[in-house]
């Protein structure tokens, strides 16, 4: 998405930047192996010692890890230029002493402050996950839950909405081994996997349990989850394929429904998806996939993943960390890393087909991915940084510069620079030093938008700062584009957008470039409205699942337990990282869901998609919107999202109205433009066509600032013919500003009068007419539509009787 505002000057230099060039990648991925070292040790330094001490002890480093990227020879975005942005934006708009000296105003200023540079964040405080006695960490993403189990009970934490100082309730439990946990999705049972060959389930109302086991040695179980799949409650995972089943508490016994037998050596799932991955083959890059959900099952073409060899006869094999089930504008896609090769291959799913959608360039060894509001996010753990990509642009680059994550909100970070270091030590002896950990050894991410700190029992959610992408690039157009595909801080994407277009129209940039932004918001409103989106601080919400103690948008479980690798392996990953939050699911055309929170299945504004209620309330695409969709012929195949929730988490559409356009770009804009008004005419046109070409109505403000433009500068022909061409539209507001504007020229007045009289406004051209004097017409005129007004009666003295006398008898 372009350049940093405050280093454009470096395109007079020779230095210009397009996001669509093919050699950026391989350059940035060779800067970030030839200088690894350096910023595997700047990463280190301040993921060790911020914020408990200055940000210049990292000086050295950072300075090492520029050095050494300016001696390469890529492109300037990625290389000197990146690092300038960073060094500018690490000290705000400060000196730094290039010595490596800093000056003593500067020391107090932690990287976590204001001043530090980062697209995405984690915000303070987490969600304290610590339980005295407590045996791990389990997340079961079908609920929404944090689970924590004890030797005879289980606390849970509800992470949607992420609400950090909640007290956990708690279930009892019988005593044994836990290999992993899930509430099923009406929460009236506990399901624990005791071992490889037993599953236990607990009836909360009675606490009566009842036990599965598998019948044969050469089988174990893999896991299980939920579901809410009309056929079955409850599907089991083992080496030799799935099992489905019902759970029947009379009986207190799980009645097996059906059987698919396939090999497995590990399998991924979430529940936003109702999507589960079974691996097999030698490699395990054979799938087999199957969707449950409310309409029922759907056995997905069998496919093969891509993976490199390193050597002739090595072949490499595809772990379940490896691979990640994620779910972006409504759409499924898994994301799968392969090492050898360094890339992160995506695979759409369809109805008919898995299709691979290209892949993302991968610059570390260890990989995790996230996804918020839309945006997924690359994980470059060992290099400390993060990458964002938009699937939607036409463009596989990067939507910024890898940057790293940020951590906000610790108290220090607010320090005075008057504050004493007896004040500062009291402060942080408050914040333990866990809390201050970026990108721990035993972090893990789970889809789409948590992560979970293992070894310190902490939960954060991911953030994406928007002001500071939209900061970050001088395509306008872009920016806008981009902010209005966000869904989750509606409110200031309206404000950034806002600010962004009466910017440019200040700065007086090209017209061509501001008619562009300004068609983007216009067609983003146009698709806002066609789909039923656009909502003013309505909130619509569904029947409350608190009523059941907890949020039951039902999802898998994931194992997160502080076991170390091997119990995190076992169970954690072969869900896929599992996540919650953004519940955009992506379904066959026949599916209906009912959980998702942002699932808008958005398509905008560059592609306007049309919806189409379907018999079970789902909505189904009823025309191709993609153009990966097109070049594959899949069309409406696509397996796509409900978006029955989608208003749940919406208090507002990012799309600005007309209305909105005038109280907040045009109307300050002119108050503040200085000279001649001719730009602004030039802008408001541009916006007046393409609201035309989107059919659109007008705010009639719009036009009478127009013509109060163009009366401004006594272009009264061209207002003459914006009137008589219908350009601008007819209305009592319009009509009336051309009566004032007409003061000057009596052809406008007309066009003034002539409107009043096209839209019968009986009243108020009589009224005019008198004003004017024509005190005979405008009687002839009253008495013809029966207009009684005030001004006729006014008193007017003729021959010794009143102007009210003579209109009443010729009245009646």
């Amino acid at each position: 998405m372009g350049f940093v505002k405050k280093f454009s000057s470096t395109k007079k230099a020779g230095i210009v930047w397009n996001m669509k060039e093919k050699n950026a990648t391989p350059a940035l991925r060779r800067v970030l192996v030839n200088c690894a070292t350096q910023a595997k040790e700047y990463g280190s330094c301040v993921a060790a010692k911020v914020p408990v001490v200055e940000r210049d002890m990292c000086l050295k480093e950072f300075l090492a890890l520029k050095n050494c990227m300016q001696d390469m020879w890529i492109n300037p975005f990625y290389g000197g230029l990146y690092c300038h942005i960073l060094l500018y934006r690490l000290k705000g708009k400060e000196h730094w002493k290039m010595s490596g000296q800093a000056s003593s105003s500067q020391l107090n200023v932690s990287l976590s402050g204001s001043g530090a540079l980062s697209h995405v964040y984690i915000q303070y405080p987490p969600l304290h996950c610590s339980i005295p006695g407590s045996g791990g960490l389990y997340y079961d993403d079908g609920n929404k839950l944090l689970l924590s189990p004890m030797s005879n009970q289980v606390f849970s934490w509800k992470v949607v909405p992420f609400t950090p100082h909640n007290a956990p309730p708690s279930d009892p439990i019988s005593e044994g081994p836990l290999l992993s946990i899930r509430y099923s999705l009406d929460e009236k049972y506990i399901a624990i996997q005791r071992s490889s060959m037993e599953i236990q389930i607990r009836c909360k109302e009675t606490g009566e349990t009842f036990s599965y086991s598998c019948r044969s040695e050469l089988e174990s179980i893999l896991g299980f989850f939920w579901t809410d799949c009309p056929s079955c409650d409850i599907v089991i995972v083992k080496t030799s394929g799935l099992e489905l089943f019902s759970c029947d508490s009379e009986s207190k016994s799980l009645h097996l429904i059906e059987t698919r037998r396939l090999n497995v050596s590990w399998y991924a799932y979430t529940h936003e998806s109702r999507l589960v991955l079974l691996a097999s083959g030698m490699q395990c890059t054979n799938f087999n996939g199957f969707q449950l959900s409310a309409a029922g099952i759907v056995r997905l073409p069998k496919f093969e993943m891509v993976m490199a060899k390193t050597e002739a006869n090595s072949k490499p094999v595809l772990a379940a960390e490896d691979v990640y089930i994620v779910t972006i504008y409504g759409r499924i896609y898994c994301m799968q890393i392969d090492r050898v090769a360094m890339l992160l291959h995506s695979y759409r799913f369809y109805r008919d087909a898995v299709v691979q959608q290209g892949s993302f360039p991968i610059y570390s060894s260890k990989i995790a991915v996230s996804v918020v509001d839309n945006v997924l996010l690359i994980h470059q753990v060992d290099a400390k940084v993060v990458i964002l990509y938009d699937v939607f642009s036409d463009s596989r680059a990067p939507i910024s510069a890898p940057l790293p994550l940020l951590l906000r909100g610790l108290p220090w970070s607010n320090t005075s620079p008057s504050t004493s270091r007896e004040g500062e030590s009291s402060v942080a002896n408050n914040v333990s030093d866990r809390d201050s950990i970026i990108y721990g050894e035993e972090w893990t991410f789970l889809v789409p938008d948590l992560i979970c700190d293992v070894t310190n029992k902490l939960l954060w959610k991911i953030h994406l700062d928007l002001e500071a992408i939209s900061a970050s690039s001088s395509e306008v157009p872009s920016v806008i584009e981009f902010l209005q595909r966000r869904k989750s801080e509606a409110n200031k994407v309206k404000q950034l957008c806002f600010a962004i277009v009466r910017s440019v129209i200040l700065e007086r940039r090209p017209v061509s470039m501001v008619a562009k932004a300004i068609h983007v918001l216009v067609s983003s409103y146009s698709y806002s409205i066609k789909t039923g989106c656009h909502l003013k601080g309505v909130k619509v919400e569904k029947p409350s699942p608190s009523d059941r103690a907890h949020a039951s948008s039902p999802r898998s479980g994931t194992n997160i337990s502080t076991g170390g690798v091997d119990e995190l392996g076992k169970s954690m990953k072969h869900e896929s990282s599992a996540g919650l939050g953004n519940d955009s699911l992506d379904r066959p055309l026949n599916f209906a869901s009912s959980d998702s929170e942002d699932g808008d299945s958005t398509d905008l504004p560059k592609v306007v998609k049309e919806y189409s209620p379907s018999a079970d309330g789902s909505f189904v695409d009823v025309r191709p919107f993609s153009a990966q969709s097109q070049q594959f012929g899949m069309g409406n195949n696509s397996l796509n999202a409900s978006v029955s929730e989608q208003l749940e988490s919406q208090v507002t559409s990012p799309a600005i109205s007309p209305d909105e356009m005038y109280s907040f770009v045009f109307a300050p804009v002119e108050e503040e433009m200085v000279g001649d008004s001719s730009y602004l005419v030039t802008i408001i046109v541009e916006f007046l066509s393409s609201a035309n070409v989107e059919k659109i109505k007008v705010d009639p403000n719009i036009y009478v600032l127009l013509i109060q433009l163009l009366a401004r500068n006594e272009r009264y022909a061209e207002l003459t013919l914006f009137v008589v061409n219908k350009i601008i539209e007819p209305s009592k507001e319009v009509a009336m500003q051309l009566l004032e504007s007409g003061c000057q020229n009596l052809q406008t007045r007309k066009l003034g009068m002539d409107m009043l009289r096209q839209l019968s406004l009986h009243h108020d051209y009589a009224s005019q007419l008198v004003q004017d004097g024509y005190y005979l017409e405008a009687l002839r005129y009253a008495r013809k539509f029966k207009v009684i007004s005030d001004k006729l009666f006014t008193v007017n003295k003729m021959d010794g009787v009143s102007w009210r006398h003579r209109h009443r008898q010729k009245l009646y």
